[in-house]
């Protein structure tokens, strides 16, 4: 990544010094022509970040790299910017959903899940709860879809509390958020 005008780094730079605004960038908008299949970056299944093998330690870089994360509908994740894309090898899930948060009850509720990247997730049509099973042990890996593409894996603690406030609904155990039913198990 040459450190050119318009460069990956120039680019981060920039996106760094206005962090505070709490306002993500346009990556929807942004299509560079170059993209690096060869950076090297990993986010693993713990969400753990990691460049060349080396773990990113710092929280702010990370949420930094988080802002310009964008998966493609060719199911690949990037770091983008205005002049470049960075392809980003994903283990799982983008994020990590660490919190979960509820106002209201039963059907007029909403659920909000906060992810390890700082973002607030308000679950509704636009922000959806699924639940994957693994084959082999049947165990459940619910996801809630954060922005584009980008889901957070709901881990152990948050899933117990959306388990906790779940209701039954034609024999299917879910939960009501902003008026839309998301299924978690089959049956109550």
């Amino acid at each position: 990544m040459a450190d050119t005008p318009g460069s990956f780094l120039e680019v981060l730079g920039a996106l760094r010094a206005q962090a505070g605004s709490g306002r993500l960038p346009p990556v929807h908008l942004w299509n560079p022509d170059r993209c690096s299949t060869d950076g090297n970056f990993e986010i693993r299944t713990d969400g753990s970040w990691r460049h060349e093998g080396s773990p990113i330690g710092r929280e702010a870089m990370v949420r930094l790299f988080s802002s310009i994360l964008r998966k493609d509908e060719d199911g690949e994740t990037y770091l983008v910017t205005p002049g470049e894309k960075v392809l980003v090898k994903v283990e799982d899930a983008a994020f990590l959903a660490v919190r979960v948060d509820r106002v209201g009850e039963g059907r007029s509720q909403c659920i909000a899940f906060t992810t390890n990247v700082g973002d607030v997730v308000a679950v509704g049509a636009d922000n959806p709860i699924r639940v994957a099973f693994d084959r082999g042990t049947l165990e459940p890996r619910p996801y809630v879809l954060v922005r584009g593409r980008l889901e957070a894996r709901i881990l152990r603690a948050p899933f117990y509390e959306l388990v906790d406030w779940a209701t039954s609904e034609n024999d299917v155990l879910g939960l009501w958020s902003q008026g839309v039913f998301f299924p978690i198990g089959s049956h109550a």
